[in-house]
Protein backbone atom coordinates (compact mmCIF):
# COMPACT_ATOMS: atom_id res chain seq x y z
CA UNK A 1 0.00 0.00 0.00
CA UNK A 2 1.15 3.41 -1.02
CA UNK A 3 2.01 5.94 1.60
CA UNK A 4 2.84 9.82 2.06
CA UNK A 5 4.84 10.54 -1.14
CA UNK A 6 5.09 7.32 -2.83
CA UNK A 7 4.37 7.09 -5.87
CA UNK A 8 1.22 4.84 -7.32
CA UNK A 9 1.20 3.22 -10.23
CA UNK A 10 -0.58 6.26 -12.18
CA UNK A 11 2.29 8.30 -10.95
CA UNK A 12 0.16 10.24 -8.55
CA UNK A 13 0.86 10.88 -4.78
CA UNK A 14 -0.67 9.57 -1.50
CA UNK A 15 -0.87 11.75 1.19
CA UNK A 16 -1.96 8.94 3.72
CA UNK A 17 0.34 9.11 6.79
CA UNK A 18 0.46 5.17 7.83
CA UNK A 19 -0.66 3.19 4.91
CA UNK A 20 -3.40 1.43 7.46
CA UNK A 21 -7.12 2.03 6.16
CA UNK A 22 -7.76 -0.07 3.35
CA UNK A 23 -11.03 1.72 3.05
CA UNK A 24 -10.63 4.15 -0.24
CA UNK A 25 -13.59 6.11 0.74
CA UNK A 26 -12.52 6.48 4.47
CA UNK A 27 -8.83 7.87 3.04
CA UNK A 28 -10.08 10.06 0.71
CA UNK A 29 -12.46 11.61 3.78
CA UNK A 30 -9.34 11.94 6.05
CA UNK A 31 -7.14 13.31 2.97
CA UNK A 32 -9.89 15.95 2.02
CA UNK A 33 -11.14 17.18 5.76
CA UNK A 34 -9.76 20.40 6.16
CA UNK A 35 -8.36 22.55 9.64
CA UNK A 36 -11.72 23.16 11.52
CA UNK A 37 -14.01 20.78 9.45
CA UNK A 38 -15.77 17.76 11.66
CA UNK A 39 -15.98 13.76 11.00
CA UNK A 40 -18.18 11.91 13.10
CA UNK A 41 -17.58 8.53 14.42
CA UNK A 42 -20.97 7.24 15.37
CA UNK A 43 -22.97 4.38 17.08
CA UNK A 44 -25.22 2.22 14.95
CA UNK A 45 -28.51 4.37 16.32
CA UNK A 46 -27.01 8.07 15.62
CA UNK A 47 -29.59 9.64 13.26
CA UNK A 48 -27.96 11.31 10.35
CA UNK A 49 -29.60 14.11 8.43
CA UNK A 50 -29.99 12.81 4.62
CA UNK A 51 -27.53 15.78 3.62
CA UNK A 52 -24.75 14.32 4.71
CA UNK A 53 -22.64 11.91 3.51
CA UNK A 54 -22.58 8.28 5.51
CA UNK A 55 -20.19 5.63 5.16
CA UNK A 56 -21.53 2.74 7.18
CA UNK A 57 -18.33 0.17 8.37
CA UNK A 58 -21.19 -1.71 10.51
CA UNK A 59 -21.35 -5.47 9.91
CA UNK A 60 -22.64 -6.68 13.02
CA UNK A 61 -23.17 -5.29 16.79
CA UNK A 62 -20.08 -4.42 17.82
CA UNK A 63 -18.23 -4.86 14.95
CA UNK A 64 -16.28 -2.77 14.00
CA UNK A 65 -16.30 -0.95 17.51
CA UNK A 66 -15.59 2.51 18.06
CA UNK A 67 -13.26 2.23 19.70
CA UNK A 68 -11.13 0.08 17.02
CA UNK A 69 -12.08 2.10 14.28
CA UNK A 70 -10.86 5.60 16.71
CA UNK A 71 -7.65 3.62 17.17
CA UNK A 72 -7.22 3.27 13.49
CA UNK A 73 -9.11 7.01 12.16
CA UNK A 74 -6.73 8.88 15.09
CA UNK A 75 -3.42 7.43 13.63
CA UNK A 76 -4.46 8.60 10.15
CA UNK A 77 -5.65 11.93 10.82
CA UNK A 78 -4.77 15.10 12.17
CA UNK A 79 -7.04 15.79 15.09
CA UNK A 80 -7.46 19.38 16.78
CA UNK A 81 -10.19 18.43 19.21
CA UNK A 82 -13.24 16.26 19.81
CA UNK A 83 -16.29 16.34 21.17
CA UNK A 84 -18.41 13.41 23.14
CA UNK A 85 -21.83 13.85 24.64
CA UNK A 86 -21.51 14.55 28.41
CA UNK A 87 -24.14 12.01 28.75
CA UNK A 88 -20.86 9.25 28.18
CA UNK A 89 -19.25 10.45 30.62
CA UNK A 90 -22.23 9.45 32.99
CA UNK A 91 -23.29 6.40 31.29
CA UNK A 92 -20.16 4.50 30.50
CA UNK A 93 -16.55 6.14 32.39
CA UNK A 94 -14.74 3.65 31.12
CA UNK A 95 -15.76 3.71 27.58
CA UNK A 96 -15.00 8.00 27.58
CA UNK A 97 -11.97 7.46 29.51
CA UNK A 98 -10.90 4.93 26.30
CA UNK A 99 -11.75 7.50 23.79
CA UNK A 100 -9.89 10.21 25.51
CA UNK A 101 -6.95 8.39 25.67
CA UNK A 102 -6.89 7.08 21.83
CA UNK A 103 -7.41 10.68 21.50
CA UNK A 104 -4.30 12.42 23.19
CA UNK A 105 -3.29 15.22 22.93
CA UNK A 106 -6.43 16.52 21.52
CA UNK A 107 -8.56 18.89 23.26
CA UNK A 108 -11.60 16.68 24.65
CA UNK A 109 -15.11 18.61 24.77
CA UNK A 110 -18.02 17.95 25.79
CA UNK A 111 -21.83 18.85 25.26
CA UNK A 112 -25.22 17.59 25.86
CA UNK A 113 -26.26 14.97 23.56
CA UNK A 114 -28.88 16.72 21.77
CA UNK A 115 -25.92 19.59 20.78
CA UNK A 116 -23.59 16.69 19.44
CA UNK A 117 -26.53 15.67 17.21
CA UNK A 118 -27.10 18.77 16.21
CA UNK A 119 -23.31 18.95 15.29
CA UNK A 120 -24.00 16.07 12.70
CA UNK A 121 -25.59 18.26 10.00
CA UNK A 122 -22.42 20.09 9.63
CA UNK A 123 -19.87 17.03 9.28
CA UNK A 124 -18.11 16.19 6.06
CA UNK A 125 -18.96 12.53 6.75
CA UNK A 126 -20.55 10.59 9.20
CA UNK A 127 -18.27 6.98 9.89
CA UNK A 128 -21.01 4.49 11.39
CA UNK A 129 -19.67 1.86 13.56
CA UNK A 130 -21.14 -1.02 15.05
CA UNK A 131 -20.85 0.16 18.13
CA UNK A 132 -24.58 -0.59 20.36
CA UNK A 133 -23.40 1.33 23.68
CA UNK A 134 -25.26 4.66 24.10
CA UNK A 135 -23.91 7.91 23.11
CA UNK A 136 -20.71 6.02 21.83
CA UNK A 137 -20.15 9.21 18.98
CA UNK A 138 -17.24 11.46 18.77
CA UNK A 139 -16.78 14.09 16.71
CA UNK A 140 -13.37 14.80 15.02
CA UNK A 141 -12.27 18.05 14.00
CA UNK A 142 -9.66 18.31 11.69
CA UNK A 143 -6.41 20.03 12.63
CA UNK A 144 -2.80 20.98 10.47
CA UNK A 145 -0.52 18.25 10.12
CA UNK A 146 2.44 21.35 10.28
CA UNK A 147 3.27 24.77 13.15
Amino acid sequence: MAVVGEPTNEGKRVVQRNGAILNSRLVAAIVALRHGESMVLADAGLPVPPTVEVLDLSLAPGVPGLCQTLEVVAASLQIESAVLATELSRSNPMLEGEIARLLRPAEVHHVDHETLKSMVSTARLVVRTGEVTPYANVVLVGGVPFG
